[in-house]
């Protein structure tokens, strides 16, 4: 199987790997010896998902290569023993033992992560045909923006429903989960690249808060109507575009870092002036100056494109969070007004 990531849509670690991958092992070695062993892992679990390098990844991560790999070639690496040359380089026998014994570890205990490397449409048409349980079992253990993609896609009378589902959820066995992980990974084998957890109310807001409005409207409207207390519980989860007027701007620089400029002059489009302060603050004199230009010459944008670009900010973010660089700090307890 031939594993490819969305040049669109990789995180920071992923585009590390791949730069580093196609820079290859000495150089690769040279920059883990300025990283720590968590970092060293991390990249090196990225680096075991890549089988390919195509001309789009690189020109995401590095300009340098568009003029050298542009086309439809392809770089083919052998990605098990380039990491495994790399890291032994890099730290000695026992640590670099223990990192690449976890690596496989982790391989082996993710459960439909290979969905990151199918055609969503594709995806979604195998999973709407299962039974609502079995749908809300999957999109609770798949990453949360795949869950939110296929959410979207289900008709509108079934999403209320699988929301409430997954926010239910109990403990499910690993057996159960990893029965139907292969047997959905065999059925969709041609789209497929290589490559127990409970469900739960902050699984549900993970898959909510990468949705699209209409679709966040539907299943709210439905939870509101089913449990109006978990709805409450749901909203206080969320975080929303505008709750990162409430972050510390070094959280902010770190986000801003990671956005593009079209994306986050769409998201400003709609934004109120205390979120426009809170950006604007924490970008240079210069980046500033050319944003607000930008936004003054924005005309008419469909809203769509500037809850994708919101949603877009709010990925980041998260993905900045989970990485431990930043807090969001948004939660029952910390409830934003």
């Amino acid at each position: 199987m031939v594993n490819i990531l969305d040049p669109e849509n990789m995180t920071g670690c992923q585009k590390a790997a791949v730069f580093l991958m196609a820079m290859g092992e000495d150089y690769a070695a040279s920059v883990f010896e300025k990283m720590n062993e968590r970092e060293i892992g991390e990249i090196a679990f990225e680096m075991s998902k890549v089988d390919h390098i195509t001309p789009e990844m690189l020109k995401i991560v590095s300009a340098e290569f568009v003029e050298k790999f542009e086309g439809e070639s392809k770089i083919i690496v052998e990605k098990d023993s380039f990491i495994k040359n790399i890291v032994s380089k890099t730290l000695t026998a026992d640590n670099a033992r223990a990192i690449l014994d976890d690596l496989e570890k982790k391989k082996q205990d993710k459960p439909f992560i290979w969905s990151r490397n199918v055609n969503v449409g594709t995806l979604a048409g195998y999973v709407v045909g299962e039974h609502p349980q079995t749908i809300a079992m999957i999109l609770a253990h798949m990453p949360s923006e795949i869950s939110s993609e296929i959410l979207m896609t289900l008709p509108d009378d079934q999403k209320g429903d699988i929301a409430l589902r997954i926010a239910r959820l109990g403990q499910i066995s690993e057996d159960v989960v990893r029965d139907v992980d292969v047997a959905l990974k065999m059925e969709l084998s041609g789209a497929v690249g290589p490559g127990g957890k409970a469900g739960g109310l902050e699984v549900l807001v993970d898959i909510i808060n990468g949705v699209d409005k209409s679709t966040e409207d539907a299943v709210m409207e439905f939870v509101e109507e089913d449990d109006a207390e978990m709805a409450n519980d749901i909203r206080n989860l969320m975080f929303v575009f505008e709750d990162l007027t409430s972050i510390d701007d070094t959280a902010m620089r770190e986000i801003l870092k990671k956005v593009e400029g079209q994306q986050l002059t769409y998201a400003l489009k709609t934004a109120t002036d205390e979120m426009k302060e809170k950006i604007f603050s924490n970008l240079s004199q210069r980046a500033g100056e050319m944003l607000k230009d930008d936004l003054d010459a924005m005309g008419p944008v469909r809203l769509t494109e500037v809850e994708e670009a919101q949603q877009a900010v709010i990925r980041a973010a998260k993905e900045l969070e989970a990485d431990g660089t930043i807090t969001l700090g948004k939660g029952k307890d910390d409830v934003l007004v």
